[in-house]
């Protein structure tokens, strides 16, 4: 995964955290960050620009991006930017691009936007959702996140398996000691020892809260 961004600081956090920080030690996974900033021709390093026509705010120029993008860019790579133009991510998708890409570029965007000619240089619009962000880095590290997450050795293939939206439901309730507390109870259910009716109640459980 490859990702290009104005801000590379945002991502030391993610990258150096739980699951991610372990699939990149197992080398199940590389991810780098580069600096779009890095690829600018600008004496003054500017990689933004006032919209021509007028407008407020400051449009990323294309050329600092799709050099960058030049420069990464493989016959492997699939390349996505965050915009609000996009179908909007869910789980199927991450396993889409488990599955299917070897080679994962996300570009981000900033300010008020980016310039509308990157968009002919890229493979596919994603969306997070129907809000504003500042840019397009924390939609990056979701989709790096559910992503990676993914990948086998990762984390354990049954904590995958039962996790909301895999099977098309949301997952059961789950609980820890104490049994009560101030009142609110650990159905008894579970602590039966059949398992068969505990699965049973989990499965009721799972199409309850999806309804």
């Amino acid at each position: 995964i490859t990702i290009l961004t104005l801000f590379p600081e945002m991502f030391s956090g993610i990258l150096t955290n739980s699951i991610i920080k372990r699939a990149i030690s197992k080398k199940i996974v590389k991810i780098k960050i580069v600096n779009i900033r890095d690829y600018t021709k600008d004496k003054y390093r500017r990689v933004d620009s006032a919209p021509v026509g007028g407008g407020a705010g400051l449009i990323m120029k294309c050329q600092p991006v799709l050099d960058a993008l030049k420069s990464v860019r493989t016959p492997d790579s699939k390349v996505i930017l965050m915009s609000p133009r996009g179908q909007t991510y869910n789980q199927k998708k991450a396993h889409y691009y488990k599955d299917n890409v070897k080679d994962l570029i996300i570009i981000c965007g900033h300010y008020e936007g980016i310039d509308e000619r990157v968009n002919k240089y890229v493979d596919e619009l994603v969306s997070v959702g129907d809000y504003i962000l500042t840019g397009g880095e924390i939609g990056a590290m979701i989709i790096t996140d559910s992503v990676v997450r993914l990948i086998d050795g990762a984390i354990a293939e049954e904590s995958i398996e039962e996790e909301s939206f895999e099977n098309g439901l949301l997952e059961y309730p789950q609980y820890t000691e104490p049994y009560d507390y101030e009142g609110d109870k650990i159905p008894n259910i579970l602590y039966s020892g059949n398992h068969q009716a505990i699965n049973k109640w989990r499965q009721k459980e799972s199409l309850r809260l999806t309804r």
